[in-house]
């Protein structure tokens, strides 16, 4: 049996991406309370991600969402990494910028340590995507146009994205020029 490099290069990229949200459910988080949602997205839903992209693009002048919607194109899935706004009720906190979670919660804030979750959250999963040799790169405009096609609940206000990729030279560097999408298996 014959397989070809593209089919054997989506395959190992998915088995990454297994590996990738693993690595973000086992990441430290703020009093152990698990607010950090995972999606990975190919095919149609990552088409809607693209043209949601490139529809912020036009709506707002901000070009890098289209230029970013061709990385996109060019990527073989994208692991959307949400996190769920829930004050985690700690006393004498403010790092949010309010007096106490009560307040954060009444002015539809954001929890400093939802947010701190979901940094760490980015990094381990950029440093496995690193350490499997894939080409990555995280990106909140897809994770914003993900919250814009309401990809996650409610409840989830805030969301990057970790593009991955393989080619002979990386998609994400040089990112004025934009390579043709690569043939679909």
């Amino acid at each position: 049996m014959k397989y070809e490099g593209i089919e054997l290069e989506k395959k190992a990229a998915f088995a990454i991406a297994e590996k990738i949200v693993l690595a973000i459910k086992t990441a430290p988080k703020g009093r152990g309370a698990d607010n950090v949602v995972t999606l990975v997205v190919d095919g149609k839903e990552k088409d809607a991600l693209s043209k949601e992209m490139r529809k912020i693009c036009k709506d707002t002048g901000v070009d890098f969402f289209e230029r970013d919607a061709g990385n996109l194109d060019n990527s073989h899935c994208v692991i959307l990494i949400g996190v769920k706004n829930v004050p985690l009720g700690l006393p004498y906190c403010g790092y949010c910028g309010f007096k106490n979670c009560a307040e954060t919660k009444k002015a539809g804030g954001k929890c400093a340590f939802n947010i701190t979750d979901l940094g760490v959250a980015l990094g381990s999963a950029a440093s496995v995507a690193a350490d499997n040799r894939i080409d990555n790169r995280i990106m909140y405009t897809a994770g914003r146009a993900a919250l814009h096609l309401k990809y996650f609940p409610e409840e989830v206000k805030t969301c990057f994205a970790i593009l991955l990729s393989s080619s002979s030279k990386s998609i994400f560097f040089d990112r004025g020029i934009v390579p043709p999408a690569p043939p679909k298996p």
